[in-house]
């Protein structure tokens, strides 16, 4: 029998992977690393770390946010991606390059993280635009909900087709606040027709065709919950398991930032977040809060079942059958369109 992974993704001070380190990722609660921008140099550096990271005795999963634009750790030797709405100015212009474009971009994102030996980046984005949010901005594809289903649904089968899991984020959608979740927590009044009608729209979409994976908000739809979404045990389990019938991973934003605050410390944003129904707990740039959190919260009971572990590893055999060439073909035809933007 395939045993269970711990719940809990953490982050890595620099470029190497240091001993304490080590045996930080060997804790039964660790099941993966999240990599940032301090932990690269060029690709060589990043193929190394990633080395000493599998070398623990255990498949961690290893992810990283590269979706383009503002938000991309990797940058030297790597293509520059653009943010999402650049596939959907295109697509405003002409829907088939637009949706060509979009494919692309998820192919060579994924592929060029997948040959490196990373599993996840966690995207694609499916907020929507609605010009409130700082935050989300030029990541999200498009303001209006169809438009962004058909440019993330060309996105995934390009992640798809490089043999990556795509991660939809932030449920039940990001676009329709003006506050940072990263600086405070943010107050969405809607009541919950409206949300459905609107921002949840892309996510019901993905949700029917099967999402790997959705990424939590650090909102509060006090009209719908009085708990945040991350730890809203009716978001995540009547609305997101029940209602809609999700059965992929839930993945929490990370629970260092200020819009988690409110619940607690570290130990106790975990748990309940797990409670609620998140399968996969990130918690990032805070080493105490890491060493508190697995100092006192009981690793055999916040294990991820090993079928969602396996839905998330990349496929790495498809980025051996890539050859130079085509690389280049798509890098060139993806960043001409990406300078006339």
């Amino acid at each position: 029998m395939q045993k269970a992974f711990g719940s809990l993704i953490i982050d890595l001070k620099g470029i190497e992977l240091e001993q304490d380190e080590k045996e930080l990722l060997e804790h039964p609660l660790v099941g993966g690393v999240i990599l940032f921008t301090r932990n690269y140099q060029f690709p060589e550096q990043l193929q190394n770390l990633i080395r000493s990271i599998r070398q623990v005795n255990k498949p961690l999963l290893i992810m990283v946010d590269q979706e383009g634009g503002r938000v991309q750790r990797f940058r030297n030797g790597f293509t520059p991606i653009p943010p999402a709405a650049v596939y959907g100015k295109r697509y405003d212009e002409n829907p088939h390059l637009g949706l060509q474009l979009a494919e692309t971009g998820g192919w060579l994102m994924a592929y060029e993280l997948v040959s490196k030996g990373i599993d996840l980046s966690l995207a694609p984005i499916l907020d929507l635009n609605k010009g409130l949010s700082s935050i989300i901005g030029d990541r999200a594809f498009h303001q209006n909900a169809a438009i962004a289903v058909k440019l993330a649904a060309a996105y995934i089968q390009g992640m798809k087709r490089a043999g990556m899991a795509a991660t939809g984020k932030h449920f039940p959608g990001h676009g329709s606040v003006v506050p940072d979740s990263h600086l405070e927590l943010p107050v969405d009044s809607r009541i919950w027709d409206e949300v459905r009608q609107d921002d949840l729209q892309p996510f019901i979409a993905f949700i029917k065709g099967e999402i790997p994976a959705l990424m939590t908000a650090h909102i509060l739809f006090p009209q719908v919950d009085k708990m945040p979404v991350s730890f809203s045990r009716f978001w995540l389990k009547n609305i997101l398991r029940e209602q809609l019938g999700y059965q992929g991973v839930v993945i929490s934003d990370d629970l260092n930032m200020k819009g988690a605050e409110i619940m607690g410390n570290y130990a106790d944003r975990m748990c309940l977040a797990r409670e609620a129904g998140c399968d996969i707990i990130l918690l990032c740039n805070n080493r105490p809060a890491i060493l508190q959190v697995l100092d006192r919260v009981v690793a055999a009971e916040h294990q991820l079942d090993p079928s969602k572990h396996e839905l998330l590893r990349a496929d790495f055999s498809l980025a051996h059958q890539v050859d130079q060439h085509t690389w280049e073909q798509q890098r060139d035809f993806l960043l001409t369109h990406y300078e006339m933007a």
